[in-house]
């Protein structure tokens, strides 16, 4: 690992060592998992987005639409 510099405002310093998981795990511990989470959230926002930029005209009237009730499912 690399030991890097972050600042931050104290008054969020304080809310972040007042956390029983910072106490627990540590400082560095915890913001990794926040940091993956981060990019795991805009990893996500960013598929979406093109999801919708693909397909975002697709809906009711597109060339697919009559066809929901066409599938077969088997009993369970």
């Amino acid at each position: 690992m690399k030991a890097i510099q972050v600042s931050f405002d104290e008054r969020l310093l304080l809310k972040l060592d007042a956390d029983e998981e910072v106490r627990r795990d540590g400082r560095s511990a915890v913001l990794r998992r926040a940091v993956e989470l981060y990019l795991a959230h805009r990893r996500e926002r960013r598929v979406a987005a093109a999801y919708r930029s693909a397909y975002g005209g697709l809906g009711a009237d597109s060339d697919l639409a009559g066809w929901e009730d066409e599938g077969i499912w088997p009993d369970a």
